[in-house]
């Protein structure tokens, strides 16, 4: 078949947004199209995110870019969450772009080389939504020789109810994906090279399939028979209160990352109740100890919220405790801005150079912790996943069991192989390996 035209995609934010654009990017090559760069493209595929104010700012300006030096050349679509935050925000869309192409909802991105023929039949402004949601496992992900990290998409949508949070809103109720379909796509994915598997999700510990739990599904894949390492996506802390034992199942498989991301977003039970997460700051504590008495070498990464509504100085005195308690591997800092759509924006807001400024404290505080973070490694040897090149010439960056940063001096070898290494420096969170 004759090559039906060129596509040009970017995407903003989570690993969810990822995957959905590596459905697109397929369901496009196998209708013919070609994928190719910004001025070669016919058609401009912007994949959005809606989740801080500062990414929809600089999105909004992205397509406001692209609608003054393209909007009479290309076609643009926009796609992802963003459109969907509230019901009237395609009205902010048609203002910055008012010649747009078409814009997509979640569910309807594998019917994208339908809605390009419509668009090159002469429609425009094309608003399709989808009232189904679709299985996103289903659709087998084929990479370019040389990729190493796939991303498999377990379910969409959450049951929490946060007040910040305007992606409910747009991702939907949860729906959960045929087990069958998701180990089938990760082994089309390992068979074709892949070496590292993300699971992702809004909520990786919701995963129920009938009567299999997320512990039940992580023990399908491990059995598959190939070497590689697997990364399980956001867990909601009140999964660590109350299914610890689907964690230690979890932890327990050899290729499993012991890796944890747990989005705590304050150490404050009073903000946590206006945030409406549902558990207590004690029995978080008490639960990651149990874990890190059984998995010493436990990573974990969390979020935090600054100057959530309310957020008093004791707060936020009791976010820091938690976090000089905690002592993270990863800490991401957000600061709270009022989302549309949330309960969260219709509070007293604090003003942004207190949000400011306890951001920078916090900052501060976590720097300091990763001093002596992880002189325990110093002198471990074992296996490592190389992934990519490092930072500096000659240079090559990998992971080993526990999603440690390993940056390798003077590697000769093939990316996405196993290597065994020792470590005999650190730096912060980074470790510095020799191959053996």
């Amino acid at each position: 078949m004759p090559n039906k035209g060129s596509f040009y995609i970017e995407t903003y934010g989570c690993t969810s947004n990822k995957a959905d654009s590596y459905i697109i990017i397929n369901q496009l090559i196998n209708s013919n199209y070609n994928q190719t760069d910004l001025e070669k493209a016919n058609f401009l595929i912007i994949n959005t995110c809606a989740v801080k104010e500062q990414t929809e700012n600089k999105i909004k300006a992205r397509l406001e870019h692209l609608n003054k030096y393209y909007g009479n050349s290309k076609y643009i679509i926009i796609a992802g969450c963003l459109p969907h935050i509230t019901p009237d925000y395609t009205e902010v869309i048609k203002k910055i772009v008012p010649d747009f192409a078409a814009i997509i909802d979640l569910n309807n991105i594998h019917e994208i080389s339908q809605i390009f023929d419509l668009i090159i039949r002469g429609e425009k402004n094309l608003i399709v939504f989808s009232e189904n949601s679709i299985d996103k496992a289903k659709f087998h992900i084929f990479h370019q020789p040389g990729k190493i990290t796939g991303i498999i998409p377990i379910s969409e949508g959450c049951l929490g109810s946060c007040t910040y949070c305007c992606v409910k809103n747009a991702r939907g109720k949860l729906n959960c994906y045929d087990p069958k379909s998701i180990v089938e796509n990760i082994k089309y994915q390992l068979d074709h090279g892949i070496k590292q598997i993300y699971l992702t999700s809004q909520d990786c510990s919701i995963y129920q399939y009938n009567e299999m739990t997320l512990s039940d599904l992580v023990g399908e894949i491990a059995k598959l028979d190939k070497n590689f390492f697997l990364r399980i996506g956001m867990i909601n802390p009140s999964f660590l209160i109350d299914k610890i034992e689907q964690l230690n199942l979890i932890f327990n498989y050899k290729k499993v990352y012991q890796f944890l991301h747990i989005p705590i977003q304050s150490g404050s039970n009073e903000v946590l109740k206006r945030m409406q997460r549902k558990y207590l700051i004690s029995a978080i504590i008490y639960n990651i100890d149990l874990l890190r008495k059984k998995f010493n070498n436990l990573t974990i990464s969390t979020d935090i919220i600054c100057g959530f509504p309310g957020e008093t100085e004791y707060d936020f005195y009791r976010t820091i405790n938690l976090i000089k308690w905690l002592k993270p591997e990863i800490l991401n800092i957000s600061k709270f801005t009022p989302r549309p759509g949330t309960i969260a924006k219709k509070m007293v807001q604090l003003s942004s150079k207190i949000i400011k400024e306890r951001s920078i404290r916090l900052s501060r505080v976590f720097r300091n912790s990763l001093t002596d973070m992880n002189k325990n490694w110093i002198g471990w040897e074992g296996e490592a996943l190389i992934l990519h090149e490092g930072t500096e010439p000659n240079q090559a960056f990998g992971r080993n069991f526990a999603y440690k940063n390993i940056f390798l001096d003077n590697y000769k070898g093939e990316y996405g192989e196993f290597a065994n290494i020792k470590i005999y420096k650190i730096d912060g969170f980074n470790l510095y390996g020799k191959i053996i």
